[in-house]
């Protein structure tokens, strides 16, 4: 018997908890501790969900994976300049990497941001996150080292960049 399909949908209130979840295990690695200020963030899914698109990747009704989608004018916008699209916490559950997950987001990410007449699309990244990065480059997003930055003193976020 084959295995489930795996489907790409905006996140509903239902999902909320199971994102947040999701989100805040993918990133346990990148943060200091439970306590770290960030991880309130990550686990707020209804707050994404309230001032940008959120979605989810989901198998059999499991929640495997999510991005944030910050349109032009969602305060989830970090580097975005007018014209272009930017993500946000693309997450991918632990147990779920390698299944395609992290993919089917990304190109969820370009099919929306082509629909809405975006010209590019852009994000900023952990310089740790080399997995990530791997699946940007393989979508053709290349660094823009001028972009990067750094929210607080420790924090070093690299910037890639993608024209449509």
């Amino acid at each position: 018997m084959s295995e489930p399909r795996l489907v790409v949908r905006r996140a509903t209130a239902a999902d909320h908890e199971a994102v947040g979840a999701v989100t805040v295990a993918a990133y346990a690695e990148f943060v200091n501790g439970p306590d770290d200020h960030y991880v309130a963030l990550l686990r707020d899914a209804a707050r994404r969900d309230r001032e940008a698109e959120l979605w989810v990747a989901e198998r059999a009704g499991e929640v495997l994976g999510t991005v944030t989608l910050a349109l032009e004018g969602s305060p989830w916008r970090e580097i975005g300049e007018p014209g272009e699209g930017e993500f946000r916490m693309l997450a991918v559950a632990p147990g779920a990497r390698r299944q395609g997950v992290g993919e089917a987001l990304s190109q969820l990410v370009l099919d929306r941001f082509r629909d809405l007449g975006a010209h590019a699309i852009v994000l900023s990244s952990l310089a740790e996150m080399t997995a990530a990065h791997r699946i940007y480059e393989r979508l053709g997003f290349r660094r823009i080292p001028e972009r990067d930055w750094s929210p607080v003193l420790g924090v070093d976020l690299v910037a890639f960049r993608l024209e449509l």
